[in-house]
């Protein structure tokens, strides 16, 4: 069988358009877990037990359970319940962003508790409160140490995101589908598409490696 190189030509513009979006669910999606890992890893580590024991639920919960799953219950069960038909680029985001802060949780967790206790000690003597050890001494050191595990779950995020395609949302892999649909070019498409993937992965693990690099010779 020849491989049809005019096919992967001309569909290349279409595949990153595909692309584009992809990126744009994964940075979105990426910046709403920021944002719940980092307030469900500080409860998690919190002495108040009804919210460590909340934190833990959800964390165990969206780590527990298929983001394929949870795309289902947001994108079908949602307007079960509210009666309003969801937007397929808003529920993309949304179980995405969800699951990915469960996972950023733990980095969370993991990036403060890896801290030494003296800093913590340090600042309670200087009359900082909890929160404010914890917003001008611990968080910015913590987050030098979890740029390389947020990189690596922005990569897995991206991958992932590929499983939006079930609602019929048109990122890469859809439009790679939709192509195929109307050409038959199983091979070409598909290869074309893991050379897109693999280019936009290793792309953010260079600037990773640059920003690990930078905080490392700023911290020297």
């Amino acid at each position: 069988m020849d491989f049809n190189f005019d096919l992967v030509i001309n569909s290349f513009p279409l595949l990153l358009v595909g692309a584009g979006v992809t990126v744009e669910i994964t940075a979105m999606s990426v910046a709403i877990g920021i944002v719940i890992g980092l307030f469900a890893g500080i409860a998690r580590i919190c002495r108040i037990r009804p919210i460590e024991i909340a934190a833990a639920v959800y964390v165990d919960f969206f780590r527990g359970t298929p983001l394929l799953v949870q795309l289902f219950l947001i994108y079908f069960a949602v307007p079960v319940i509210t009666g309003q038909r969801m937007d397929p680029f808003f529920a993309a985001i949304t179980a995405c962003g969800i699951n990915s802060g469960a996972y950023i949780a733990e980095i969370f967790r993991a990036g403060i508790a890896s801290i030494d206790i003296g800093q913590t000690e340090a600042g309670r003597s200087l009359g900082m409160t909890w929160t404010q050890t914890m917003r001008y001494i611990i968080i910015p050191q913590a987050f030098k140490r979890i740029i390389p595990p947020l990189g690596n779950e922005f990569i897995a995020l991206l991958k992932d995101s590929s499983l939006v395609s079930v609602i019929g949302f048109e990122e890469l892999t859809r439009r790679g589908q939709l192509i195929i649909a109307k050409t038959y070019g199983s091979l070409e498409i598909w290869l074309s598409v893991a050379i897109i993937y693999l280019a936009m992965t290793v792309t953010i693990s260079r600037f990773v490696a640059y920003l690990e690099k930078r905080f490392n010779i700023k911290k020297r």
